[in-house]
């Protein structure tokens, strides 16, 4: 075990229908609508689900902060103009940010269902969580996408050393054969985890490591790899809060950093909301301004090329090939992008979800202030 892993505190185990409960009670009690509430419960358990912690339930302590400061609307809604047949443009009203994004990406879908193409680009918005669920909203509808996001600095431009970048995801995905089987999200995973082709799931961060694996090495007391960030001297460091308070890295050094600028002008920069540094980000307690994130989205229907059928049988190609390649020495499997956190979905289905005492406190102390019933474990 290396140091990092070594006293770790003991975890407890909650089943994702408690875990909804909690959450979508916690919401509309402070002011979030019943369908609201419900779509921004369903996607942060399933970044649980998924083994995605540092973007799911416990979230929600710092979303409940930001409505106390008033620099999240709970009750707002965003709006949809559609812009030519192919493209909408969202305003998220300053509303969760994944109302904005689930708007603009049924917009998409709807578009490329008639022309095989929908973009939609969103302003004014917050924080979505993890990009994968908006990924799996395509799938379920048999398209292809491609999902950015901006978000508020964290990491430095290559050769810098102050934050300037979001550590914004990257996702896109296609429908392979658990989509064809199931368009149920968690039957489509399961079937995936199974084994034979699957979807393919992109979701990664411009940084070596998403900054909230950081947060949620602190709240669970916690090492990070030496790789991660530097501090405020630009040294590299295993401290979760000199991290913070300093810089991440970028993977790749330059890549990463190119990719961060490409998000910031799809997302940022297109759709009218902030770039260039100045989104405030989820975890800020200082700032008073609502952080006006830009989402951008495009769905593919899959068959424009040639029949679905085909489509999905050349992606379980791709699939058996990858997996299937001579693995390295000390490798004993190879996996498809996604399907690791497909096979963590399957496993938490039945074992629950971890949490931490901190996070469970967090959590609970939001319960106690919303005047609803706290956490319940899996025995």
């Amino acid at each position: 075990m290396s140091s990092i892993d070594a006293d770790k505190p003991p975890l407890r185990h909650v089943h994702h229908t408690e875990a909804t409960r909690l959450v979508t009670s916690i919401l509309t009690h402070n002011g979030v609508s019943g369908p609201s509430a419900a779509l921004v419960a369903k996607c942060l358990i399933a970044a649980d689900l998924r083994g995605v912690d540092t973007h799911g339930m416990s979230r929600v302590p710092s979303y409940m902060a930001r409505i106390r400061r008033g620099v999240l609307d709970p009750a707002a809604q965003p709006s949809l103009s559609q812009v030519t047949p192919v493209v909408a443009h969202v305003d998220g009203r300053n509303s969760f940010g994944f109302l904005g994004a689930h708007m603009a990406m049924q917009a998409a879908i709807t578009s490329a269902e008639t022309y095989g193409i929908g973009m939609a680009s969103v302003r004014r918005s917050n924080h979505f969580g993890m990009a994968a669920w908006v990924v799996q909203q395509a799938l379920d509808a048999g398209m292809m996408s491609i999902v950015f996001t901006n978000s508020s600095p964290a990491l430095p431009p290559f050769g810098g050393r102050s934050k300037l970048l979001g550590t914004s995801p990257l996702a896109c995905g296609a429908p392979g054969i658990s989509t064809a089987a199931s368009v149920s999200a968690t039957k489509g995973a399961a079937a995936v985890a199974g084994g034979g082709g699957g979807d393919f799931i992109l979701d990664m961060a411009p940084s070596v490591a998403a900054r909230g694996k950081i947060y949620k090495a602190k709240r669970r007391g916690e090492r990070i790899p030496q790789d991660w960030a530097l501090d405020k001297d630009g040294r590299p460091t295993d401290d979760p809060d000199a991290a913070l308070a300093g810089v991440l890295l970028p993977m790749g050094g330059p890549k990463g950093s190119a990719l961060a600028i490409m998000m910031d002008v799809f997302s940022g920069v297109l759709s009218g909301s902030a770039f260039a540094g100045h989104v405030t980000g989820p975890y800020d307690t200082s700032s008073q301004e609502a952080p006006d994130v830009g989402h951008f989205m495009l769905a593919i229907k899959p068959d424009l090329f040639m029949n679905l059928d085909e489509f999905r049988g050349r992606l379980e190609y791709l699939y058996q090939r990858v997996v299937g390649a001579e693995k390295a020495a000390g490798v004993d499997r190879i996996y498809f992008p996604g399907e690791m956190e497909q096979l963590v979905q399957r496993e938490r289905l039945e074992t629950g979800i971890p949490l931490a005492q901190a996070e469970i406190d967090a959590l609970n102390e939001e319960a106690e202030r919303a005047g609803v019933q706290p956490m319940k474990f899996m025995s």
